[in-house]
């Protein structure tokens, strides 16, 4: 086993779900490993991330812990066996660790929900909207890394156009819609450009409009994004310290009934693309 420098979120997601396995089976890290023929020590490496694990070792694991759900047991092998080198590797040390994560939990994602109140979603963003949003960035950015946090999200949105495309749902609030980020010209050419992803079959988008009575289900926005099973679902979102991955299966919940809550007041996509459509003639 390879001691690795600094776990990615989806080494840590691996690690923490091996350790929730081994406390449903109420074994301590000393008696699994017993049972794997190895010391504790090894043990608290893995579920901390700092170390690999094999395919046949996960699943003896799995079998100790008495856990039969093969289809989680198979997602797991996935994330301990991936040696995926993706685009965004070209960033490390460039960009923080969490536009790194970020990336990487869209690309192994089976479906995105975003829930937006004052912006655009990012995978929905044109290059000169998000240059803006960057650009208001206190402390400023210096022009090389604004370029590169405009160039990665640019990147990200492979999963909507690239080879691999994903289900993907946005809700969107009115305000979002409403803000001119970049001035007049990047908005009408925004919302030009989220009228077109909207007839993507593998798109759906939702205006959450002002007029709604006593809406308060959510009040900051949501990434939600899709696992090989529902248990390895993911929710991100962004708070005044950096950004928080959520993977707990109470708030998992949680979020999966505040998004649909959020979803059923909101305008059909029919009538979004009719409302978004004349926002841009206003402007």
């Amino acid at each position: 086993m390879g001691t690795k420098r600094e776990a990615t979120a989806r080494q840590l997601r691996l690690a923490v779900e091996l350790r929730r396995l081994r406390e449903a089976s109420a074994l301590s890290a000393r008696e699994a490993a017993s049972l794997l023929g190895v010391n504790s020590v090894q043990i608290s490496q893995i579920e901390s991330g700092t170390t690999g694990v094999s395919e046949q070792r996960l699943r003896r694991l799995a079998a100790h812990y008495a856990c039969t759900d093969e289809k989680l047991i198979s997602a797991l092998v996935a994330m301990a066996t991936d040696k995926t080198r993706g685009w965004w590797e070209e960033y490390r040390t460039h960009l923080p660790a969490s536009f790194l994560d970020l990336a990487e939990l869209e690309h192994h994602a089976t479906f995105r929900w975003d829930v937006d109140f004052l912006h655009v979603p990012g995978l929905l963003q044109i290059e000169d909207y998000s240059r803006a949003l960057f650009s208001r960035r206190v402390p400023e950015l210096l022009q090389d890394d604004l370029e590169l946090r405009v160039r990665h999200r640019m990147q990200r949105r492979e999963i909507l156009e690239g080879e691999r495309l994903i289900p993907y749902e946005a809700l969107v609030h009115e305000a979002a819609l409403r803000i001119r980020v970049g001035g007049r010209t990047t908005s009408r050419a925004q919302l030009a450009h989220m009228l077109e992803f909207s007839e993507a079959e593998h798109v759906t988008l939702r205006v959450i409009p002002f007029d709604l009575e006593e809406f308060a289900d959510v009040t900051a926005a949501m990434v939600y994004a899709g696992g090989d099973v529902p248990r390895l679902d993911t929710v991100v979102r962004d708070g005044p310290h950096g950004t928080l991955f959520i993977d707990s299966e109470p708030q998992l919940g949680v979020f999966r009934t505040l998004f649909r809550r959020v979803e059923a007041v909101s305008l059909t996509p029919e009538r979004s693309r009719d409302f978004i459509h004349r926002l841009a003639k206003e402007l």
